[in-house]
């Protein structure tokens, strides 16, 4: 299966896209989508859903998955968050791509097996888990594969089950 994982950011969006038979996963690109803070919010979240769509077109994943909402300290950041968000959901929806969602608890102890980890201890674990030869530079990107990672092990449990 081919997975898309987002992790949503209103300056840094990152995404991951692997193949996976659920036990071996393959990093297929892995990237960040970056925007302007000086840039208008709307045109912000065009930009990050012109990408999205772009990267949908390209890779034509299965399923799309996203960490849920978090409860942040500052609420205008918690706003902000769940617009770009929204954008992702609506991608993923306009593209018939099948969706899901995990709260970064599940993603860390989906993929380091432990859901305090630290973002450090993520990226080594998603190198290791996508035989890469280095980590991932971006924490954004390296969330993004942990994401995908995530789901494509919970779908293969789910299928395995059914």
């Amino acid at each position: 299966m081919r997975v898309l994982g987002i992790d949503c950011g209103s300056q840094r969006t990152g995404y991951g896209v692997i193949d996976s038979d659920g036990a071996e996963h393959r990093m297929v690109v892995a990237g960040v989508i970056t925007t302007s803070p000086k840039s208008p919010f709307e045109k912000r979240l065009l930009e990050i859903a012109t990408g999205l769509r772009s990267l949908i077109r390209e890779h034509a994943p299965e399923f799309g998955a996203v960490e849920e909402v978090f409860h942040a300290v500052n609420a205008k950041t918690a706003l902000k968050l769940a617009h770009v968000r929204g954008v992702a959901l609506l991608a993923i929806a306009e593209a018939g791509v099948g969706f899901a969602e995990y709260s970064p608890l599940e993603v860390k102890m989906s993929v380091v097996g432990y859901g305090r980890a630290e973002k450090s201890q993520v990226q080594v674990m998603v190198r290791s888990l996508l035989h890469l030869p280095e980590l991932v530079a971006s924490e954004d990107a390296s969330d993004a594969l942990a994401i995908a990672i995530c789901h494509a092990t919970h779908e293969a449990t789910s299928r395995r089950l059914a």
